[in-house]
């Protein structure tokens, strides 16, 4: 496919989920912390599979790149008030305050920027990293909150049955979209071998996830992952 039309396609799908998600939550027709993670979780895989519909040539990666950093711009600028948007604020934070999009859902979406940069389709780092941050933190707040189970002695605020669905949310995502891309025939992603090393690396990123850091998550997920896939891929 043409790297443009796939360009305009990749915003297309990608802003068109967001706003849908934006659009539910100021209806008032989902709570704003699950639309939060909603868009936490399905964002990832929408843009990460619209990278098959770009070609191999150098520019691609950067073109792709375009839609994380257009979408992060205009976090940043919701966050500071210079761009007034409430669907946004309501379905991306947890209190209404617009500056709360300064932390989370901008570190997500430089996240997606370096990614696309750095391993593009190139290695599964990248898209191993980007599925644990998305399936992974993404439904342990939801599975956390949800689920009663003791707390995590060395993080009171964290549960242990959300760092359980960190570790098996992020690890099943991480290997559906690794087997889509090894369907799809792209170089690299062929091997059967990646249960294991994506469970150790999900292993990894669910024991820095229980850490008690706060609103750090998508960072110290990303680098752990990467860190870790090193030594496999």
């Amino acid at each position: 496919m043409n790297n443009w039309i796939a360009l305009i396609i990749t915003f297309a799908a990608s802003l068109g989920f967001l706003r849908l998600m934006d659009f539910f939550a100021h209806r008032g027709w989902i709570e704003s912390r699950l639309s939060r993670k909603i868009i936490h979780i399905g964002t990832g895989p929408v843009f990460v599979f619209c990278w098959l519909l770009f070609d191999n040539s150098p520019a691609a990666r950067w073109m792709a790149a375009l839609v994380p950093f257009a979408i992060t711009v205009q976090f940043a600028l919701i966050g500071l008030g210079i761009l007034k948007d409430e669907a946004s604020v309501k379905a991306m934070s947890r209190t209404g305050d617009p500056k709360e999009i300064l932390r989370g859902p901008l570190y997500y979406g430089i996240i997606f920027v370096l990614m696309t940069l750095i391993f593009w389709k190139d290695s599964p780092i990248g898209i191993i990293a980007l599925m644990l941050m998305c399936g992974g933190d993404g439904i342990a707040d939801v599975v956390g909150r949800r689920v009663k189970s003791p707390k995590l002695p060395w993080s009171k605020e964290k549960s242990v049955a959300g760092s359980l669905a960190v570790f098996v949310g992020g690890w099943f995502l991480a290997l559906f979209v690794l087997s889509i891309y090894g369907y799809a025939g792209v170089s690299g992603f062929s091997s059967t071998n990646f249960a294991l090393p994506t469970a150790i690396i999900a292993f990894g990123v669910m024991l820095v996830e229980s850490l008690p850091f706060k609103d750090v998550d998508n960072l110290t997920i990303t680098i752990a992952a990467v860190i870790l896939g090193g030594f496999f891929f």
